[in-house]
C-alpha cells in the first residue's frame, strides 16, 4: 500500500465529495444506535473496536450476501476473488449513528470503507487499485491470508 497514493486520493476525494454522509452494525451481533458521544454506536470507542475486532473489517452498505451499492458489491467481489471469506461487515444502513461515526473515525466521506488490521485503507476505488497493482495480494500475507489469485496464477503457468 502506498501512502502517498492513499494521502493524495484521501486529499482529493475529500474536496470533491465533501458533504455525503455514514456508520455500521455488525451482521453477526445486532447492535443498536447510540448516541455519537458516550460510548454509543457512533462514538470514536466503539468504532475503534469494531475495526480492531478482526483482521479484515468492511464497513458498507448492505451485507456481502446482499450488498445494497455497486461500490460495496465491487469491494465483496474484490475480497472473494482473493479468496478471502472471513471478514467482518458492518452494514451502516442499519445503524445511522455508527454510518456517521466511522465517517469521523476515518475522515473519509464515503462508504464502503476497508480495513486491514485496524488500519484504514480506503473505498472501493483504493481497494481496487492496490488489486490491479498487486499491492492488496501483499497486504493480505502480511495479514496471514494467502490470496487466492496466487492459486490462480500457478494453474495457468502448469497450462
Amino acid at each position: 500500500m502506498r501512502a502517498a497514493v492513499r494521502t493524495g486520493w484521501r486529499i482529493g476525494a475529500a474536496a470533491a465529495l465533501r458533504g455525503r454522509a455514514g456508520r455500521p452494525l455488525s451482521q453477526a451481533a445486532g447492535e443498536s444506535g447510540g448516541a455519537e458521544g458516550g460510548g454509543g454506536s457512533g462514538s470514536r470507542e466503539a468504532v475503534e473496536r469494531l475495526v480492531r475486532e478482526h483482521p479484515v473489517v468492511v464497513f458498507m452498505k448492505g451485507s456481502p450476501a446482499q450488498p445494497l451499492c455497486g461500490f460495496s458489491n465491487a469491494v465483496v467481489q474484490i475480497l472473494r476473488l482473493h479468496g478471502v471469506e472471513d471478514y467482518r461487515a458492518h452494514d451502516v444502513l442499519q445503524d445511522p449513528d455508527l454510518r456517521q461515526g466511522i465517517k469521523n473515525y476515518s475522515n473519509w466521506p464515503t462508504i464502503p470503507q476497508v480495513y486491514l488490521n485496524g488500519e484504514f485503507v480506503g473505498g472501493c476505488d483504493i481497494l481496487l487499485q492496490m488489486h490491479q497493482n498487486g499491492d492488496l495480494v501483499e497486504e493480505l500475507k502480511k495479514l496471514g491470508i494467502r490470496s487466492a489469485l496466487l492459486d490462480a496464477e500457478k494453474d495457468q503457468e502448469k497450462k
